[in-house]
C-alpha cells in the first residue's frame, strides 16, 4: 500500500492545536476591512473550531488516518 500523501491546501488552511482539535482562519477576514468595525475585525481575527461533522474528512486531508 503507497503512503498516504498530504494535502498541501488543507495543511495550509488548517492546524492543529497542541490537544488535537482542528482551527481554520475565519471567513470574511481578507479584504475590505474599511466597511467592517473595529470590534468585527477584532472577532474575526481569531482562529475558530472546526465543526465537528467535518474533523473526520479534514484528519484525513492532512494525512492523518
Amino acid at each position: 500500500m503507497p503512503k498516504m500523501k498530504t494535502s498541501k491546501t488543507a495543511a495550509k488552511r488548517f492546524k492543529k492545536t497542541g490537544k488535537g482539535k482542528l482551527r481554520h482562519e475565519q471567513q470574511n477576514n481578507q479584504h475590505k476591512f474599511e466597511g467592517k468595525s473595529s470590534s468585527r475585525k477584532h472577532r474575526l481575527d481569531r482562529d475558530a473550531d472546526v465543526h465537528v461533522a467535518d474533523e473526520k474528512k479534514i484528519k484525513r486531508l492532512l494525512g492523518e488516518r
